[in-house]
């Protein structure tokens, strides 16, 4: 009887771990959820990366906005980059949280590559981006006209993403009174 249970112990060890690993491979890698949703835009004292004038969390109201998280040193933000130049042609407001990056290069980046932000906060520290929750480069908020934070998208906007899960959001947000 002894020799049976040393042998179903490790075997039930097993079962646990294969049913865990196969639990956490049914999950979203990209559903982090925010502690932030639909509270305040944490309240910030910036400047901004093309002037250096000062800027704060007001600049965000009255308008719906994507606010993106990006950095010269992040791949992900040049793939992205293009899709951002779109929407932004396309009518589409987008502010830039320039994350933990040289402001230099970070000025000559957006003029070689388009800037499709409306104006850009520089995060030189990452306070602010402690303060969002941010995981890393790119991140993207979705911010209604009072400043509220209504969503959060952690990695790359592409089209897919805009026309399937930004745009309905950034549709329903701008035509409501918020």
């Amino acid at each position: 009887m002894g020799q049976r249970i040393k042998l179903f112990i490790p075997l039930a060890i097993f079962m646990v771990l294969v049913f865990f690993f196969w639990r956490g491979l049914s999950l979203d890698p990209n559903a982090m959820p925010s502690a932030l949703l639909d509270k305040p835009f944490p309240v910030f004292s910036s400047t901004t990366l093309q002037d250096g004038q000062p800027i704060y969390r007001d600049s965000l109201l009255g308008e719906v906005s994507l606010v993106n998280i990006w950095a010269t040193w992040c791949a992900a933000c040049k793939y992205e980059h293009p899709v951002l130049n779109s929407l932004s042609s396309e009518g589409v407001r987008i502010v830039g949280i320039n994350y933990k990056d040289n402001n230099a290069g970070a000025k000559k980046w957006l003029d070689e590559l388009g800037n499709p932000y409306v104006f850009n906060i520089v995060d030189a520290d990452g306070g602010l981006g402690v303060d969002l929750g941010v995981f890393g480069a790119p991140e993207t908020y979705l911010v209604d006209k009072k400043g509220i934070i209504r969503y959060k998208h952690v990695g790359i906007v592409d089209r897919e993403v805009w026309d399937t899960t930004l745009k309905p959001l950034y549709d329903q947000y701008s035509l409501t009174s918020n």
